[in-house]
């Protein structure tokens, strides 16, 4: 489900970001500087989703929300933080409106008469084959 850039301004309004030392290589910057973002967002007191799409984002981001309730989502990569806060809120909306899409219900098929014939035809090459393998009988 898409979500609108309106509804993206009012969620960006419930969630909190923090800043803290990202871990890893990178010397003095990473030392002196808080470039780690976090964000967190409460799925549970969000004002702008329904019931519905609350219950639907708690069963599918089960693993990424806490036991307070809170979907949170990280972002280390880059060196500074600016770009990784853009990281985090461009993340944060791609897990909600792939969590908010409806799965596609699966359409049964049946193989077709001409991939049926070519199967088998297979089937026989191949049985020829090892049997061509075996010793002859005497």
């Amino acid at each position: 489900m898409y979500i609108s850039e309106e509804r993206k301004k009012k969620l960006e309004t419930e969630f909190t970001l923090s800043a803290s030392r990202s871990s890893g290589p990178g010397g003095q910057n990473v030392n002196k500087v808080n470039t780690r973002v976090e964000l967190r967002f409460s799925v549970i007191a969000s004002a702008f989703l329904t019931d519905d799409e609350k219950s639907t984002i708690q069963i599918k981001l089960k693993n990424r929300i806490n036991s307070e309730g809170e979907l949170v989502i990280t972002a280390e990569s880059e060196r500074s933080q600016l770009r990784n806060r853009q990281i985090v809120t461009a993340k944060f909306f791609e897990l909600t409106e792939k969590a908010l899409t409806p799965v596609k219900k699966r359409i049964k098929t049946s193989p077709t008469s001409v991939s049926r014939v070519k199967r088998l035809d297979n089937k026989k090459k191949m049985s020829l084959k090892k049997q061509m393998r075996k010793p002859p009988k005497e």
